[in-house]
């Protein structure tokens, strides 16, 4: 059984910062692409960014120059470096991968909240 585990959200105030982390668990043999998506109250859910297997990486406007994608494939880790945090970056973020052999997985949820 695959399973994304999701880590490092909580609370922050405007301006700050948080690191989110995604371990892939399970029988792997390769990953070939993660990424992060949000939902907000009341608001479909989205894409934040993302990254192949071989690096190459896709933001949402909203984060660009804000939010860092990085992919660990030894660890098959993906970690999202969320910096100048705003208010309407609250959402509960999902990791999301495509794993050789298992298809498309999803993480439980992280909730990221900012405010003063």
């Amino acid at each position: 059984q695959v399973q994304l585990v999701e880590s490092g959200g909580g609370l922050v105030q405007p301006g700050g910062s948080l690191t989110l982390s995604c371990v892939a668990s399970g029988t792997i043999r390769s990953i070939n692409f993660m990424a992060w998506h949000r939902q907000a109250p009341g608001k479909q859910r989205e894409l934040v960014a993302s990254i192949t297997r071989g690096g190459i990486t896709n933001y949402a406007d909203s984060v660009k120059d804000r939010f860092t994608i990085s992919m660990d494939n030894a660890k098959n880790t993906v970690i999202l470096q969320m910096n100048s945090l705003k208010p309407e970056d609250t959402a509960v973020y999902y990791c999301y991968a495509i794993i050789v052999s298992h298809g498309a997985k999803w993480g439980q949820g992280t909730q990221v909240t900012v405010s003063s």
